[in-house]
């Protein structure tokens, strides 16, 4: 039986091993279908982790974290994990594609987020290219520059404000009239005279060439077309939280969700359930940033540790 199962090799997930096994756990094994890092690998530039002097990408940047974190007896194991569960003996169930399961004392799920794609025309061409999902990622990229954000719920308000204090302008596109936001940040971004709005339109395609981005078609509800010229677009249309694996049998969740999906915890990343920790993207409030996700690996590897040890 493993003292701990981690589900996910991201910086969280990554982390979380490093401190439990580090701190005495013996028989850690952390599930991740591929190779470690996460989906911050897929970025082109990452220049704002702390102690980093260099702009690299996050392939880069994660490139030493598997050999760091397994250098105490973390073992990884390329398989993908189809549920968790857990036995009335306490015995948590760890079920395998393949049809392996395995027990384990504690478990720390750390499989994260995926940005919602909008599924425009150029977008998946685009992405990485001046498309983006992570404005305090790349926002500082277009600095004095103009770019468009697309979305109509608090965190797309939210980033459209975020880059108003770095760009020279934001174009803040909505299919509808009205925003899904909360009233006193929308009240914020009308007032702000370097967002314009931009409603009832949607964006017909993403164009540019082998520089990246360069234009955002957008047509109204009119028929009224437009090309608005900037070298980026931030794409805020959702969410899919990666909680497959905590779902039960019979339809339930393994411990208490969000109305968003997202895993309830609390500062120590308990779940509901005694002895079951979630770290990272799949959390509640996560900023999704390298930085705090590891920082939530390192409190559940500690957690999971003292757990087990009691």
């Amino acid at each position: 039986m493993l003292d701990l199962a981690i589900i996910g090799g991201g910086p969280a997930g990554l982390t979380a091993g490093l401190y439990a096994t580090r701190g005495g756990l013996k028989e850690v094994v952390m599930f991740e279908k591929g190779m470690p890092g996460g989906q911050i690998t897929s970025s082109s530039e990452i220049e704002n982790y702390p102690g980093v002097l260099e702009v690299m990408s996050g392939m880069d940047l994660m490139q030493h974290w598997p050999q760091q974190c397994m250098r105490f007896g973390l073992k990884h194991r390329m398989d993908e994990v189809s549920r968790v569960s857990k036995r009335e003996d306490g015995v948590f169930e760890v079920s395998l594609l393949g049809g392996e399961v395995v027990e384990a004392k504690s478990v720390i799920v750390c499989t994260g987020s995926t940005p919602r794609r909008s599924g425009v025309r150029g977008e998946s061409l685009f992405f990485g290219r001046g498309v983006s999902t992570c404005a305090t990622c790349d926002g500082f990229f277009y600095k004095n520059q103009e770019v468009a954000v697309l979305g109509g719920g608090d965190t797309a308000l939210e980033e459209a404000l975020y880059l108003a204090n770095i760009c020279s302008k934001v174009y803040l596109i909505h299919r509808r009239d009205e925003f899904r936001a909360s009233p006193v940040t929308v009240e914020k971004v009308k007032n702000n005279q370097k967002i314009e709005l931009v409603l009832n339109s949607v964006v017909d395609e993403i164009a540019g060439d082998d520089s990246g981005v360069n234009s955002i078609y957008v047509e109204d509800k009119h028929g009224n077309k437009r090309d608005i010229r900037v070298p980026g677009i931030f794409v805020f249309v959702g969410m899919d939280v990666n909680n497959q694996i905590l779902m039960q049998e019979d339809g339930s969740a393994l411990c208490k969700l969000s109305e968003n999906g997202n895993v309830i915890v609390d500062l120590k990343m308990h779940t509901s359930v005694e002895g079951l920790f979630a770290a990272g993207d799949l959390r509640i409030d996560a900023s999704k940033q390298v930085v705090c996700a590891a920082g939530d690996g390192a409190t559940a590897g500690i957690q999971a540790l003292e757990y087990v040890n009691e």
